[in-house]
C-alpha cells in the first residue's frame, strides 16, 4: 500500500493562493491515479480534482478555473494549485491514490489516503 503525506496547507485570505503537495512512497507512483478530496466542517468528504496516470485531469465542485492538479512522477508527488480562494474552500484536504490509474471522482476507487492538511480561507 502506498504511503501518502500532504503538505502546504495553512491560513490565507480570500483571493489568495496555496499549493498543496502530496508525496507518495513506492516505485510505481507513475501508474497510480491520484485525487484530491476535501472535507469541510459538518460535511461529507468530497472530490475536488483527479489526475490519471497519463496526466489527464478532471475537476469537480466549483473549483474549475481556480484549481489545477498536476503530477511530477520523477518526484513521486502530486500537487493542487489553488488560486482565487474563497472562504467556502475551507476544509481539510486529502490526497488519495487509486491503482486503476484513473482520474476517478469516486471515493471508493481510492485505497490509499493521506492524513490530510488544513486549509483555512478568511474573509
Amino acid at each position: 500500500q502506498v504511503q501518502l503525506v500532504e503538505s502546504g496547507g495553512g491560513l490565507v485570505q480570500a483571493g489568495g493562493s496555496l499549493r498543496l503537495s502530496c508525496a507518495a512512497s513506492g516505485r510505481t507512483f507513475s501508474t497510480y491515479g491520484m485525487g484530491w478530496f476535501r472535507q469541510a466542517p459538518g460535511k461529507e468528504r468530497a472530490v475536488v480534482a483527479a489526475i490519471s496516470w497519463s496526466g489527464g485531469s478532471t475537476y469537480y465542485a466549483d473549483v474549475k478555473g481556480r484549481f489545477t492538479i498536476s503530477r511530477d512522477n520523477a518526484k513521486n508527488t502530486v500537487y493542487l494549485q489553488m488560486n482565487s480562494l474563497k472562504p467556502e474552500d475551507t476544509a481539510v484536504y486529502f490526497c488519495a491514490a487509486n491503482l486503476w490509474g484513473l482520474a476517478s471522482g469516486r471515493e471508493k476507487d481510492y485505497k490509499s489516503w493521506g492524513q490530510g492538511t488544513q486549509v483555512t480561507v478568511s474573509s
